[in-house]
């Protein structure tokens, strides 16, 4: 008898668990920066990714880049209410978090600007974007205690904001600098960075290993966070609405836009790592990008792993029809399967 009590009683933990999870339905997020004047299409998104906040000069509150925009974002819930608006604090070279985070009263502060922000803008909740704890790789200040102190300010931050409200973290593709089964139970999605995985000859972005693949694939980083411990249903596959030219390639922009337009570059697809890719004349490879495909691809593959849907970075790059944002929603929305 007692021992069908204690089943009767994990069942409902797992219940209650579940009951509380906020992410209902699949995720479409897009990062949308604070410079672009572009306004996003809320119909073809379920999360807006504002970015960015920085940690301010004080290291202890939290500075948010052009406010205007960020209030006139929020206001897209007025067309779509179930829209998401939540507030990307980092980036690559956004420093800081490393003396905030290691001390108790400038964490305590910044994260009660960071609850009074989503109160004040009527935000959804926080993304956490610092690239990355333990790493002055992007020219920031880092120690050894960060990967700690970044779990003490994910659970006090979670603490704070309350179950109601998104907390979300943006991570490198190779699932590190972070204590992912610390931070886990306090997280509702973790967005992988799955792009500038490489240059020229190889891809930026593979969904799959190929011959072309140097450092790791789309698949390989999902992986990495499951064996980390985020569940899949945690997860987000993040995608690139832009792309990366060789040297020799002289290009006006490296946005999808701007590489449709690019002239006297042969368009190839790689059909082990499901992504295109453009040569020169002599069958050099010159650029590496996302299009409508290799985003059917990789949505199928969100699907089949069981994800929570993906990402994108970032709006503006998309051409003037939408074609990528679309592709990415249509074929997250839909039913077709691997």
């Amino acid at each position: 008898m007692k021992h069908l009590i204690s089943i009767s009683f994990l069942c409902l933990l797992s219940f209650v668990a579940s009951a509380q999870t906020k992410i209902t339905q699949p995720v479409v997020a897009a990062y949308v920066t604070a410079g672009s004047k572009v306004v996003p299409n809320p119909e073809y998104l379920t999360h807006i990714n504002y970015a960015f906040g920085h940690v301010d000069s004080t290291f202890a509150g939290l500075k948010i880049a052009n406010e205007a925009r960020l209030k006139d974002l929020v206001m897209l819930k007025t067309i779509k209410p179930t829209l998401k608006v939540v507030l990307s604090i980092g980036g690559w070279t956004s420093g800081r978090f490393s003396e905030m985070a290691d001390n108790p009263k400038y964490r305590k502060s910044f994260i009660a600007d960071c609850k009074a922000a989503v109160k004040e803008f009527k935000l959804d909740g926080i993304d956490l974007d610092w690239e990355y704890p333990s790493s002055s790789e992007a020219g920031i200040s880092s120690s050894p205690r960060d990967i700690d102190n970044f779990t003490l300010l994910v659970k006090e931050l979670r603490k704070a904001l309350g179950k109601k409200h998104i907390l979300s973290i943006a991570t490198i593709a190779r699932a590190e600098y972070i204590d992912f089964e610390a931070i886990e139970p306090y997280v509702d999605l973790v967005n992988i960075m799955a792009y500038d995985l490489d240059r020229p000859p190889y891809h930026h972005a593979s969904l799959f290993r190929s011959e072309k693949t140097k450092q790791i694939s789309c698949e390989e980083a999902v992986n990495a966070h499951i064996n980390a411990g985020i569940p899949a249903e945690k997860l987000t596959l993040g995608m690139p609405f832009y792309g990366h030219a060789a040297k020799t390639v002289d290009l006006k922009g490296n946005s999808y836009r701007d590489l449709m337009k690019a002239p006297n570059l042969i368009h190839c697809w790689d059909d082990v790592a499901k992504v295109p890719y453009m040569t020169d004349n002599d069958g050099n490879m010159v650029c590496t990008y996302e299009d409508e495909r290799s985003i059917e691809y990789k949505c199928l593959f969100i699907k089949k792993m069981h994800l929570a849907g993906a990402m994108y970075w970032e709006y503006s790059c998309d051409d003037d029809s939408g074609t990528l944002q679309r592709a990415v929603y249509d074929n997250i929305m839909s039913d077709s399967e691997i």
